[in-house]
């Protein structure tokens, strides 16, 4: 490899590592989103994602934990992977994609953790961190407002700004919303954005 060549990807991982740079308080730095590197890896529907945390919660959240969800829509437009991911975080009961427009509370549109809705969730469950949920997302698996829709009906939602993660906690004791690891209504949320190819 020449000096040259050397230089320019070094100088572009500086950059890159530097721009964009979140707060120090974060538990973690998620690569959210991927860049294909090839033409086969680029014959793909697009990505979407969204970082999470307790000041995107309606009302807002004061807690310490935060989350990333990425999603990969194949190439036929009809199945979107998706990866969940947490920190800083107790007692995670349900964690959902919900139809609702920035600053508002929606109704359930698929369940990511668990993949289907449980009959009684387990609660108190302690701190957790790392991959809590990945699968794929059909036409199959909406449920509420997009029940028997196509999946494309998802994908507008997300493409518009409509939708967001949230991640569901509950201690299981007395009185629920006391603090980190006890908002059953979500700890932390974020708005799913479309981030291309």
């Amino acid at each position: 490899m020449s000096r040259a060549l050397s230089a320019v990807i070094v100088s572009g991982l500086v950059v890159a590592c530097t721009s964009g740079a979140r707060d120090a308080t974060g538990p973690f730095e998620v690569p959210v989103f991927s860049h294909a590197s090839n033409a086969a890896e680029n014959a793909n529907g697009g990505n979407f994602g969204t970082p999470l945390s307790g000041d995107e919660e309606v009302p807002a959240r004061p807690t310490q934990a935060r989350g990333s969800a990425i999603f990969q829509l194949n190439a036929e437009g009809d199945a979107l992977t998706y990866q969940l991911m947490v920190a800083n975080i107790e007692n995670v009961f349900q964690a959902h994609i919900h139809r609702g427009a920035v600053g508002a509370n929606g109704g359930i549109v698929v369940w990511l953790y668990p993949s289907t809705a449980p009959v009684a969730g387990p609660l108190g469950q302690g701190r957790i961190d790392g991959v809590i949920a990945e699968g794929t997302i059909t036409a199959a698996t909406l449920v509420g407002t997009l029940a028997g829709e196509p999946l494309s009906a998802l994908l507008v939602e997300l493409m518009t700004g409509n939708a967001y993660v949230n991640v569901h906690t509950n201690d299981g004791v007395g009185a629920t919303n006391t603090g980190p690891g006890d908002f059953p209504g979500g700890e932390i949320r974020g708005q799913v954005e479309h981030r291309g190819h």
